[in-house]
Order: structure tokens, then sequence, then C-alpha cells
């Protein structure tokens, strides 16, 4: 009878065990939700810390923007502590804001396209995190030719050799969907250097013109009309129009103003790609709130760090915007009577 109580004893032991290791085999398959990292920290004082992705270093634009945008949030607000870091550009930004590695940044609309509609680099991978705070200053495609040369137009470029930029790089596609819809990107000899590489070229008289996408007036076009006088080549209305057609509606309009560079005698019209200051969609709609007003109220700020800031108009915060704003932005536009159009509230 002892014998048998034992057993018994055993047995339920067993069961309990069994049980014990079926429930915590249920925890760890799902029943039980993770813990979430939350998109933003406060500090010991109660503030949020932001860190906001920018460019490459400090011969970059974006790196001279950010780092300004940080260092007046951090002078002028009293919930904000923002941190600006040097960063792979726009591709690695967004991914960056994707995987809350970063809360603020600034990004190429076309990018922010791309990465919306999972397209190029993003395939398969759509970054539906990304909100705008607002769209900043155009960074339009200007094509370069010596002042004295005989090209007018783009249908000009014929027979010429054309440095369309670095081989893979955005410069080179734009380059290219710009020449297509000119219907002469068949009829140049494309060559590929980076901008420094173009720049010689076309002092010494090696290439014909030149591409590039980079916002104005643009130390390598400079450094390029001390030595000989330039000009831009205009892209055209029926140009524009194709390119919207073709499926890059994130080309915007714009006009570089004549006197820009030694040399340019007349306004030359064209398409850019414009920067963007995108957060995460979780960041607190006062955070955002706040970074929009410390944008358009801080503008001379921001230009102490690249004059290119003074490009910034709220009035054309909306202007080849991609992806829908952050509720905060919306908030600080609407206070101030700017009318937020409706797709654009994410």
């Amino acid at each position: 009878m002892r014998k048998w109580k034992t057993l018994g004893v055993v047995f339920v032991l067993v069961l309990a065990l069994v049980a014990a290791g079926c429930t915590q085999q249920t925890t760890t398959t799902g029943t039980q939700t993770p813990t979430q990292t939350p998109i933003v920290t406060k500090t010991e004082e109660g503030k949020y810390e932001i860190t906001i992705y920018t460019g490459s270093g400090p011969g970059s634009v974006y790196f001279a923007i950010g780092s300004m945008l940080a260092k007046v949030t951090n002078k002028k607000s009293d919930l904000i502590a923002a941190k600006a870091v040097t960063s792979g550009a726009s591709v690695a930004n967004a991914k960056a804001v994707g995987k809350a590695e970063a809360q603020v940044a600034i990004i190429q609309n076309d990018v922010t396209w791309y990465a919306w509609e999972g397209k190029y680099q993003f395939e398969g991978n759509p970054i539906k995190v990304l909100r705008g705070v607002g769209t900043l200053y155009p960074e339009p495609i200007q094509i370069v030719v010596r002042a004295d040369s005989d090209i007018k137009t783009l249908e000009d470029l014929a027979g010429k050799k054309v440095v369309v930029g670095a081989a893979g790089s955005g410069c080179a596609a734009t380059a290219e969907r710009i020449l297509k819809a000119a219907e002469v990107w068949d009829k140049i000899e494309p060559v590929y250097q980076t901008f420094e590489e173009a720049a010689q070229s076309l002092v010494l008289g090696q290439v014909d013109a030149e591409f590039t996408v980079i916002a104005y007036p643009a130390p390598a076009i400079n450094q390029i009309a001390v030595k000989v006088p330039v000009r831009l080549i205009p892209v055209p209305d029926d140009v524009i129009k194709k390119l919207h057609d073709q499926g890059y509606p994130f080309y915007v309009k714009v006009v570089i103003p004549k006197g820009t560079y030694n040399g340019m005698t007349e306004d030359a019209q064209t398409v850019a790609v414009k920067s963007t200051l995108v957060v995460h969609k979780d960041l607190p709609d006062e955070a955002v709130y706040e970074i929009t007003k410390i944008l358009y109220e801080n503008i001379e700020e921001l230009a102490k760090a690249h004059q290119v800031a003074k490009q910034i108009d709220i009035n054309h915060a909306f202007d080849g915007l991609m992806i829908p704003l952050h509720p905060g932005a919306v908030k600080y536009y609407e206070e101030h009577g700017i009318t937020v159009p409706e797709d654009l509230k994410g």
C-alpha cells in the first residue's frame, strides 16, 4: 500500500511539472504581448530625447541644416533635447526612421515616395511610419555648360559628351529620365563622373555638359564658374509634363535666377526634388508641433548654417510632399491659417 502511495505522489509531481512546462511554452510562443520599445524617451528633466538624422558629414547641406535645427531646438525649447548625427543621407535616413533609430530626418521627396511605396531600394519593404513636417527647399537638376557653348537646349546635347553623374547615383538616374523624356538619351555620349571630376572635365573642355542634383547656389558649380563662365540649360514644360505622366510626380518646377553663377545672364527653368523634414508617426503630437514651430520661426538662424535655408517657406510646405503630414504639424499649419489638403492628413 505504501508503495502505491509513493507512486501516486510521484505521478502527481510529474503531472505538475508537465503542466508547468506547457504553460511556459505557451508563454514563449506568443500568448504574452512583448514589451514595445517606446519611440522616444525622456531626459531626467522631462524633455523628449530626439535624434535627427542629417547627411554624410560637415560638407553636406543636410548636415548643416539638421545640425543647426538641433542647436536652435536645444536653445529655444523646454520640451525637446535634440541631437543631430551624420548619416548616409536620404535612403539611410528613411530606413533609420523606419527602425525608430531616428525620430526626425531630412530626406529627398523622391526617396520618401520610394520608401512609402516600397520601390527601388525599398522593394518589398515599404516604410509606412514616415510622416511629413513639410518640404524645405528645392534640390534642382542643374545642367551646366560653359557660357560660350553653342548648346542652348536639351536637344542640342545630341552628339555631345555629357556627364550624367557618378555610376549608379541618383543623379545619373535623374539625368537618364530627363534625357529620355527629351528624346535625346540615345543621342548623347554619357560620361559617368563625380561632381569633382565633372567640374575639372568641363573646365578643361573634355566634356560638353554636366548634370548635378544639388541646392543652389552650389559650391561645386561656383568652382567651375570662377574659372570659366557658365550657363544652365532649361528643362521645358513639355519635358516636365512627360516626367509626371511617366510616373514621377515628385519633380517640381523651379526657376534658378540669373546671376546665380558667373556667366549666367538669364533665368533657367528646371525640375527639382525637394528636401523634406520627416518624423516617425508615433512621435507625440506636442513634440512635432514644437519642431514645426521652431523650423518656421527660426529660418534666419538656420540660414547661418547654409543660406539655402532662406528658401524654406511655409506657404510652399506641401510642394512635392509625397507622404502624409504628422498631426502635430497639421495643428501648427492650421493655427497659422494654412489650409492642409485632406489627402495629406495622415
